[in-house]
């Protein structure tokens, strides 16, 4: 029977998508629920599982194809087994000192030929599954292609960009040059950005803000909390729930404008920026003013997994009402977030120094970060930001004060 494959149901923020990469090929025996396909959105990058067991009949559309919700991207054979792949031809045997005197195109070519799934990455490690796919398909030995991803991995795009020659791979000369189109997710990306510089008045405010005694509170509570909870007890958590309790406090900070009204959002959906291999994504954590420290490291745990992994899902991001960013993960000491509209206000965590400060008459050193709230000027006025940032800090540098809602 055949069982037609079709593109998920898109949100209606979402119009089309692109096939990114196919993991079978037509004649390819698949079992239930095993991946067939990768579709890219402008947002996140969406796994198409196969409805049944059988074989893969037909593909009707290939990678880089745009397709719409709904649309029929391949039928399966439900039930059905896979031909036999027929016995490789054997190769005639070249006379006495032939290898010596192969043309050397034709070498090359069975050089080509190697099945790439074996070859590992140049950094370590195997490909992943979609440059794994391009490099057999394409002929490429990942060894000569330079990788973009993170830590130099090779990615799908590399191989594909490589094998079309966009790319001059590793022994490209001492000027190498490449043009890449921007993936979906990029360009969404650089749409939103532009969006948000030319349709806000946005404006930034600084802080400072004494985490010695957070600090003091992990180390005390970190074993005692990994047994209770089973995650260890990270910064983030005390800065998600510090920012909720601070929205409830400062309402405007958590609005966003809509025409010429104001939404005044009466629950705390914080988007956590994670980063990846194809860009910036922020998942929401949602009603977190509810939430404990453990649910909150739960959730940005499971959140950070899924973005590595490549499975999260469009409901994952949809929505938030303030965002949280940490530049500080890449040694930024102090920057300028943009804010993420509809979205009103962005706040910055950055990287933890030891510096000289006076408390109490006396010159100390203190662990201290900067911290930055971007905010939308229409609504939000420089009180309202500056007294947000001076909440937050009174959280952190009093944190008993935060555990009772104070």
């Amino acid at each position: 029977m055949a069982i037609e494959v079709k593109v998920p149901v898109l949100p209606e923020s979402v119009s089309d998508a692109t096939i990114a990469s196919w993991h079978k090929k037509a004649g390819d025996a698949v079992k239930r629920d095993e991946n067939l396909l990768d579709l890219e959105t402008d947002k996140v990058v969406l796994e198409v599982p196969s409805p049944v067991d059988g074989v893969l009949k037909e593909i009707k559309f290939e990678a880089g194809a745009t397709v719409n919700s709904q649309q029929v991207i391949a039928v399966i054979e439900e039930g059905a087994t896979a031909a036999a792949a027929a016995p490789a031809a054997e190769a005639p045997k070249p006379a006495a000192g032939a290898e010596q005197v192969m043309p050397k195109a034709q070498a090359a070519a069975l050089h080509a030929a190697a099945p790439a799934s074996t070859t590992p990455n140049p950094v370590g490690g195997d490909l992943p599954p979609g440059a794994r796919f391009a490099a057999t398909t394409s002929g490429v030995n990942p060894a000569d292609v330079a990788g973009t991803g993170r830590r130099g991995m090779v990615t799908k795009e590399d191989i594909v960009n490589y094998a079309s020659g966009k790319t001059a791979g590793v022994t490209g000369g001492a000027r190498p040059e490449e043009r890449v189109p921007m993936t979906r997710m990029r360009a969404r990306i650089a749409e939103r950005l532009m969006q948000s510089k030319n349709s806000i008045a946005m404006l930034t405010s600084f802080n400072e803000v004494n985490l010695a005694k957070v600090m003091e509170m992990r180390k005390e509570l970190q074993d005692d909390f990994v047994k209770a909870n089973g995650i260890k007890l990270g910064f983030m958590s005390f800065f998600a729930k510090a920012a909720a309790n601070a929205l409830q406090r400062h309402p405007a900070v958590n609005a966003s404008v809509d025409g010429n009204d104001v939404i005044y959002h009466g629950y705390a959906d914080i988007s956590i920026a994670v980063s990846t291999d194809k860009g910036l994504v922020t998942p929401v954590l949602r009603n977190v003013e509810r939430m404990g420290f453990a649910e909150i490291e739960q959730g940005i745990a499971d959140y950070a997994k899924k973005a590595r992994d490549g499975k999260l899902g469009l409901d994952d991001l949809q929505g938030g009402t303030f965002t949280i960013t940490n530049g500080g993960t890449f040694g930024s000491l102090m920057s300028t977030p943009i804010v993420n509209p509809p979205q009103s206000a962005i706040l910055g965590m950055h990287a933890i120094k030891e510096r000289a400060i006076v408390e109490n008459g006396q010159v100390i050193a203190a662990p201290m970060m900067y911290i930055a709230l971007s905010y939308d000027h229409r609504i939000i006025d420089g009180k309202d930001a500056v007294l947000f940032l001076v909440d937050i800090k009174n959280q952190l540098e009093n944190p008993h004060r935060m555990l009772l809602g104070m």
